[in-house]
């Protein structure tokens, strides 16, 4: 095996102990984004100081761009049932598809993750086939397919009981989402196969899996997003052991946090690294929001403009 190989494989192996150490540091505490619509701050008893980086401008979303609009073209919300050759069960994932689905077309895909509490069907509390539907509608966004899985690679993958025991397993989650998950979307359905197609973003535990997989795969994933990213986001010199390669190969490294959200310090920790490497970064400081809805949405509206393109 070429050394460049080793050292790289050697780097994203390390970076998943570290998650797991941090699982281990962070069981018994309570993330609000692990109950329905989030909560005000957070992690409930922990905060870390925010690092001091450059935020990028805040512009409010229009009103109404995450209400049902009449007259528009509507897409679908479908279930589906995949193989998982990692975990060795069949599991669920919630699926959009764009007004006018055509199987002779190709399209690309965003995986879309949920956070510590959720499931497969969280993100619906967000309404992303309304807020697609409206931005497709107006030619802000292109024609995409998102793809909702359950993040918790176990075999009980059930958002019922004590949610943090599940930490761990969060951190597996890349071996079902790339060996098995994306090969079954693009046999089911008519989409693009190359990385220039495929976008990652998700919420809280969700958001710190995207930086982890979308950063550590960008042979998969072109375009990597982070909303409000929980502790379970790697270090930025381990999301970036190579700011050269990440330079080349990353098209987007976008972030969201609220004002008012104690995990601002996973998201600002990476923005300043960023900055200080040169590599092309975006932080949205959402004013006085917490850890919820509003900046989830926020940060899938302005994520869905900026993909694929």
């Amino acid at each position: 095996m070429p050394a460049t190989v080793f050292s790289e494989q050697n780097n994203y192996l390390n970076m998943k102990k570290l998650l797991l150490t941090i699982a281990a540091l962070a069981c018994g505490m309570f993330i609000a984004g692990a109950q329905p619509g989030g909560m005000g701050m957070g992690m409930g008893g922990f905060q870390m100081p925010q690092v001091e980086a450059n935020f990028d401008p805040y512009v409010a979303a229009p009103d109404g761009f995450d209400a049902e609009r009449p007259g528009i073209a509507r897409g679908t919300i479908e279930s589906i049932e995949y193989k998982s050759e990692s975990i060795g069960t069949i599991r669920k994932a919630t699926v959009y598809l764009p007004p006018k689905y055509d199987a002779s077309k190709k399209y690309p895909v965003l995986y879309l993750l949920h956070g510590i509490g959720g499931d497969e069907k969280e993100w619906l509390q967000g309404v992303p086939n309304i807020i697609l539907d409206n931005l497709i509608a107006d030619g802000k966004a292109v024609d995409m397919i998102i793809v909702m899985p359950n993040g918790r690679a176990q075999a009980n993958d059930s958002k019922e009981g004590n949610v943090m025991a599940s930490f761990p397993a969060f951190a597996e989650f890349d071996k079902d989402l790339i060996g098995s998950l994306i090969p079954f979307i693009e046999s089911k359905y008519s989409v693009y196969s190359d990385k220039m197609h495929r976008a990652i973003a998700g919420l809280s535990m969700g958001g710190g899996q995207s930086l982890n997989f979308g950063l550590g795969h960008m042979d998969v994933f072109a375009f990597v997003g982070g909303f409000s990213s929980a502790p379970n986001t790697g270090m930025p010199d381990a999301l970036i052991p190579d700011v050269k390669k990440t330079k080349a190969e990353n098209k987007l490294l976008w972030m969201v946090c609220g004002g008012a959200d104690n995990l601002m310090y996973n998201s600002s920790r990476l923005k300043a690294f960023c900055d200080e490497h040169g590599v092309p970064c975006t932080l949205i400081n959402y004013p006085e929001e917490g850890h919820n809805f509003v900046v989830w949405k926020y940060g899938l509206y302005n994520f869905a403009q900026l993909i694929f393109k």
